[in-house]
């Protein structure tokens, strides 16, 4: 069986998309991929971050305390269920990788294509919020995670979601300012493009007031 660099975890499996795996994943590699994936959990190459859903540990962090971002996190799970070009960070966690929000949150926002539960991780006392979208008509850019490249909606898009739905993700106390800092950055035409075809002109509106561009 193919090895990397000496560790126990098949290369296929390493790579992974945001080196996030499920036991389904590794059917083609153990007949019980299950209890493999508990045992390799147990001698530290793989963290185990939710039910069902296992993060391959940096080769630099096996046997070091290691805990992965929740933004790259719920990235990676929600590419695991839906496929990486279909899952986009959003909202608060889009703020987050973008910089916007420095504090760190216990809830994350993934755009899918799909209706799905929330997830509770086990590793930390957080949860993954799904949000049903057509992610293919989100303005979205790939970013880098500290467990590879993720899609997340650009500071335009962001911006208008956080203004439309301040309340989703439980940070509304950082909305404002994460709108207002990531406005700035914003293409104006392009804030009024996205805002006219998708129809949150009053988000627009009120990103504007947040921004302190409109009295």
């Amino acid at each position: 069986m193919e090895r990397k660099r000496g560790t126990p975890i098949p290369a296929d499996l390493a790579r992974s998309a945001l080196r996030t795996l499920r036991p389904q994943d590794a059917a083609h590699v153990y007949a019980h991929p299950r209890p493999e994936l508990a045992r390799l959990a147990d001698r530290g190459v793989l963290h185990r971050a939710a039910h069902g859903y296992y993060i391959v540990v940096p080769q630099e962090q096996v046997g070091r305390p290691w805990l992965p971002g929740l933004e790259a996190l719920a990235a990676g799970i929600a590419s695991a269920i839906y496929g990486a070009d279909c899952a986009v960070v959003m909202g608060v966690s889009a703020a987050r990788l973008l910089g916007a929000i420095p504090r760190a949150l216990a809830t994350a926002v993934v755009a899918v294509p799909g209706q799905h539960r929330s997830i509770a991780l086990s590793d930390r006392p957080a949860t993954i919020r799904f949000v049903r979208r057509d992610t293919e008509k989100l303005d979205a850019e790939r970013v880098e995670t500290p467990l590879g490249p993720a899609l997340a909606t650009t500071p335009e898009q962001t911006v208008l979601d956080l203004a439309r739905r301040p309340d989703l993700g439980n940070a509304q106390t950082d909305v404002p300012t994460a709108v207002a800092v990531l406005y700035r950055r914003s293409d104006p035409a392009r804030l009024v493009e996205l805002a006219e075809s998708q129809r949150l002109v009053a988000a627009l509106r009120r990103a504007e007031v947040w921004a302190g561009a409109k009295p």
